[in-house]
């Protein structure tokens, strides 16, 4: 992983979880994720993936669990956060990797992804990065390493900020969500796919200039990005329409639909 990545998942730590006593599960884990919040200074965190070949020795002091992020086997707010670092692409299921993630989080979600962005979509047509994550297989004994971590090579699932908040918003329509991203540029793009495709490479280093510049004046079209979905706070961010019964049960407000829909009603005045 280059520099550029780690001090950019380190950064993005240290701004949304500043306490470092939070519980946090780790979805599709690796001994990457392992250094970055050892250098945090996070303690219990729990570090989870699909890799059959762990014994959770590798992790330690922190612990560890296999996990398919698709169907989390953890019951609702179990852990303070759930952070995910270029792994939902790798799922067969992204979206619903994120509304499992937000299902067993407390106080929130963050994962580091691609954006799908036109300059991304460009470097794809152009084969300068790669569409269906072969290399990861390659790399991985042509046994792991794509989708649902099989031999498969799984499909480069590139978000954009507007994907997200609806996937939230249609997950828990109950109540206002913060949301805040993070954008960061990492060279080279795909380091598997441009050790062994010199001219590729030679390109990709000649244009990084431009895309430094370009990136300045667009910022989301740089290739890291950052996303965060802060869980809301019940009863205080409910929408006006949904109320909190005294058995901890969300229903819709009748007050206010009545508020609402009935002051022309001629019902209403008798």
């Amino acid at each position: 992983m280059s520099n550029v990545r780690e001090n950019f998942y380190r950064r993005t730590i240290v701004r949304l979880i500043p306490n470092r006593n939070s519980s946090v599960l780790i979805c599709g884990g690796g001994s990457f994720d392992k250094l970055v919040f050892e250098l945090c200074g996070f303690t219990n965190v729990t570090v989870s993936n699909l890799d059959s070949r762990m014994t959770g020795n590798e992790y330690a002091p922190f612990h560890w669990a296999y996990e398919d992020a698709e169907s989390l086997s953890y019951a609702d707010a179990s852990f303070d956060y759930v952070v995910i670092h270029a792994a939902v692409h790798h799922a067969s299921s992204p979206h619903r990797v994120l509304t499992e993630m937000y299902r067993v989080a407390r106080k929130g979600v963050l994962a580091i992804e691609s954006r799908d962005s036109w300059i991304m979509r460009l470097l794809e047509r152009y084969g300068l990065t790669q569409v269906y994550e072969h290399a990861a297989v390659y790399y991985n004994g042509c046994q792991f390493g794509g989708v649902n971590n099989t031999e498969i090579p799984n499909f480069v699932y590139r978000w954009t900020e507007r994907e997200i908040e609806k996937t939230i918003k249609s997950y828990a329509p109950y109540a206002r969500h913060r949301f805040d991203y993070g954008y960061e540029t990492s060279f080279p793009l795909t380091p598997e796919l441009e050790k062994n495709g010199m001219l590729k490479y030679i390109l990709l280093r000649l244009a990084q200039p431009f895309f430094w510049l370009l990136t300045r004046l667009f910022i989301r079209q740089q290739n890291l990005f950052a996303f965060f979905i802060e869980k809301p706070t019940l009863p205080d961010h409910l929408f006006p329409w949904i109320r909190l019964t005294d058995e901890n049960k969300l229903v819709f407000n009748v007050d206010w639909g009545n508020n609402q829909y009935r002051k022309g009603d001629p019902a209403k005045k008798r």
